[in-house]
């Protein structure tokens, strides 16, 4: 790989001087590629990167993305960082499919801190993201589980959301969880349809994946064609070429060898013209397993070796040592700049207690109080603990109540301080709405849809929730929310679902934000409450 890159810049000076020598005739003759790049802003810049990355041309495309990367930063130039940091990861994305995952996560990994830095949410979930996928490619699926999680915490916008809840059923999907697997990916595939088709094709090859591992070939087919004609559609010739491996792995696997083969020549014609590396690596481990079922072990030997070469190139050990290696530094490096803090902050306190006689004395009293708090802080433990278990009990209870109280007792709230009849009609429509919508547990519900599926207005709905409930509405639609997650949790069949998964099902963008108002709402959090849940069955 390393040769491949060498050779690459090598042909990109060559090129870049052939270009000076011909813009000669027209131009100042000392002008070259190098010093036209120079003389660009940072915008003009990533806006040429931009436009050689549409014409594959990504050597010269990684040219403009360094010379951002290396203009000299100012603390007070918000939109400057902003470009650095969205540099770092077009050149990592570039490494990434050129299958250079060491470059690729170097690059990320020193986008991290600038994104800390500003303050950038929107490249900081991409990067996260984009860690997450160079994890996936190794199958260390717990870390990039992991990225993932922390990319959606952080995502703002539909588009991030659909790839990594996609990344999510793949993972899924590998470790042969197909129900979780099928619900990340059904929730992807509504919010591609619903908001932004653009990333379409993956979570249709994802979801053919899943067909084809449940042995549904007729299904299986569809999506995997569905998702070729939207990555020749929007001309994606990297995922065209593995779409059409795919198709030949599937046609493999329903044992007709002639059409594997030919979907195989197509894939390989896109692949080594642009040296996609991994999927000429998938295509001759398939090539071999045909001719291995043909009983041609010679060739099917032949096609094996030139799979096991190129798979050694592009998911060497080495590579991933390094990249692990990386990472520590990363963690290191954070850990030196705390140390440094606490190392000038205890000199601090060395000179302020230094002239100080009873030290000693001082020392051992501060060790006896914190005995003393450490004592008290374990009896209260206990006794929180216990706390929430009946806390844990009474809710229980409580959702037992919920789930029965508007339709036994509607005449309850008859006894509201609000005695308009309007108000009151209003008001029973609401609560019989709220307990017969599932569009409440949508994440993009919202007052305006409240008010005009009880045919009202906005202004008449909050007052009744203000007056009559003494909540405002997001409180009173995160209640049943938190009900409806209480309910799952409490069904056997939902254990095989994760908390994240409950979350995003009830209504929730994030896990924090779920486990902040379940815990505001029942007074603990939805682990405890599984836990409880557990030994309450193993009683």
């Amino acid at each position: 790989m390393k040769q491949f890159l060498s050779l690459t810049i090598t042909i990109l000076l060559l090129q870049s001087w052939s270009y000076a020598q011909n813009a000669a005739a027209n131009t100042t003759p000392n002008n070259n590629l190098l010093t036209n790049f120079k003389s660009l802003s940072v915008q003009q810049l990533m806006d040429t990167a931009e436009y050689y990355v549409n014409r594959k041309c990504n050597d010269t495309a990684l040219i403009c993305y360094r010379l951002i990367i290396n203009t000299p930063e100012r603390d007070n130039n918000i939109e400057l960082q902003q470009l650095i940091i969205e540099a770092y990861n077009k050149i990592a994305v570039i490494y990434y499919y050129l299958c250079d995952y060491k470059s690729a996560y170097e690059f990320l990994i020193r986008a991290l801190p600038l994104c800390e830095k500003i303050d950038y949410p929107l490249y900081h979930t991409k990067i996260y993201t984009n860690i997450g996928n160079i994890y996936s490619r190794f199958s260390k699926y717990d870390m990039a589980k992991f990225y993932y999680t922390k990319a959606l915490d952080l995502c703002e916008d539909n588009v991030s959301k659909i790839v990594i809840l996609n990344n999510f059923g793949h993972i899924y999907l590998e470790i042969e969880q197909p129900d979780s697997a099928f619900f990340f990916l059904k929730a992807s595939l509504e919010m591609c349809k619903k908001h932004d088709n653009r990333y379409l094709y993956s979570v249709l090859n994802t979801m053919a994946s899943l067909y084809q591992a449940r042995n549904q070939y007729d299904s299986a087919f569809h999506f995997f064609q569905s998702a070729l004609s939207e990555t020749r559609k929007h001309k994606i010739i990297d995922h065209e070429a593995e779409n059409l491996a795919s198709l030949a792995k599937l046609f493999f696997k329903m044992k007709q060898p002639d059409s594997a083969i030919y979907y195989i020549n197509m894939s390989n014609a896109i692949a080594e013209d642009n040296k996609f590396l991994k999927t000429l690596a998938d295509n001759y481990l398939t090539l071999s397993q045909i001719e291995e079922a043909k009983g041609k072990i010679t060739s099917a030997f032949a096609y094996y070796k030139k799979y096991a070469e190129l798979r050694e190139s592009v998911l060497n050990t080495e590579i991933f040592a390094d990249i692990n290696q990386l990472q520590r530094l990363y963690e290191v490096s954070k850990t030196n700049q705390q140390i440094e803090q606490l190392v000038i902050e205890q000199k601090i306190k060395e000179r302020t207690i230094h002239y100080q006689k009873m030290i000693q004395f001082i020392i051992l009293g501060t060790l006896l109080l914190m005995s003393v708090v450490l004592l008290f802080i374990f009896f209260q433990n206990r006794k929180l603990n216990k706390a929430y278990k009946i806390l844990f009990e009474k809710n229980l209870e409580v959702v037992t109540l919920q789930d029965h109280s508007f339709e036994k007792h509607p005449e309850k709230y008859k006894r509201s301080a609000l005695t308009n009849e309007l108000h009151q009609e209003l008001l029973n429509k609401i609560l019989i709405c709220m307990e017969n919508n599932a569009h409440i547990y949508d994440v993009n519900f919202t007052i305006e849809d409240l008010a005009e599926q009880v045919q009202s207005n906005q202004s008449y709905v909050s007052q009744v929730i203000n007056q009559a409930l003494k909540k405002n509405f997001r409180s009173f639609i995160n209640s049943f929310r938190i009900r409806e997650a209480q309910r799952l949790f409490s069904d056997p069949d939902t254990t095989k679902y994760t908390i994240e998964a409950v979350a995003l099902q009830v209504g929730f963008k994030s896990r924090n934000a779920f486990r902040e108002t379940f815990k505001e709402i029942t007074g603990v959090s939805p682990t405890f409450y599984l836990k409880s849940l557990k030994e309450q069955s193993e009683l």
